[in-house]
């Protein structure tokens, strides 16, 4: 059976997302390469206790960035509350510190020279920074209609981010008799 209206248009795939698959496999094939390499050149004990090492590092990383930002949430819900003066945010880039924690976790060397880099402070700003326009130029070519389109228009209405306090009212005591769609469990469609 058909409606009448033509199939939606058949969406193309990004470049990144079909050369993704392969490009994670040349990089799997890359660090066992290169763990073979140090293995033979410095010994197969050393290999291993470079991936022990930055696997407890990476532990370790994680479970401060995670403490971090626990304290981050308790704080900022203390100032809600109005118990604590604000104070000055320092705790930022506790995602990029945990996906630095993450990669030294993954045995490989090129992973840990990653995570290495993302634990330095200039770094995890400019990553920051970099996701932060992406993210902004992504939600501006947003199609209409799309999940990104009503973020973008989210964030017209409200630029200053303020919630507006509500709360719903039913009246439950009302005569059901005089409601204007009977029973009031059946409506009419929204046609906004």
């Amino acid at each position: 059976m058909t409606t009448g209206a033509p199939p939606p248009p058949a969406r193309k795939r990004s470049r990144a997302r079909s050369l993704a698959p392969l490009g994670i496999a040349a990089w799997l094939a890359l660090e066992v390469w290169l763990l073979t390499l140090v293995a033979g050149a410095a010994g197969g004990f050393t290999v291993l206790a470079l991936l022990a090492g930055g696997a407890v590092l990476g532990a370790a990383v994680i479970k401060r960035a995670g403490r971090r930002a626990f304290r981050t949430l308790t704080e900022s819900l203390q100032q809600q509350a109005g118990a604590v003066p604000p104070q000055d945010a320092g705790s930022t880039g506790n995602g990029f510190l945990m996906l630095g924690g993450v990669l030294l976790m993954v045995p490989g060397l090129l992973s840990d020279a990653a995570g290495l880099l993302l634990l330095l402070p200039p770094v995890r700003a400019w990553a920051g920074r970099y996701a932060e326009r992406s993210l902004d130029r992504r939600v501006r070519a947003a199609m209409p209609g799309s999940f990104g389109d009503a973020f973008q228009q989210a964030r017209m209405h409200r630029p200053d981010g303020k919630v507006v306090q509500g709360e719903v009212v039913r009246d439950d005591t009302a005569d059901r008799r005089t409601h204007p769609y009977g029973d009031g469990d059946s409506r009419p469609p929204l046609t906004r």
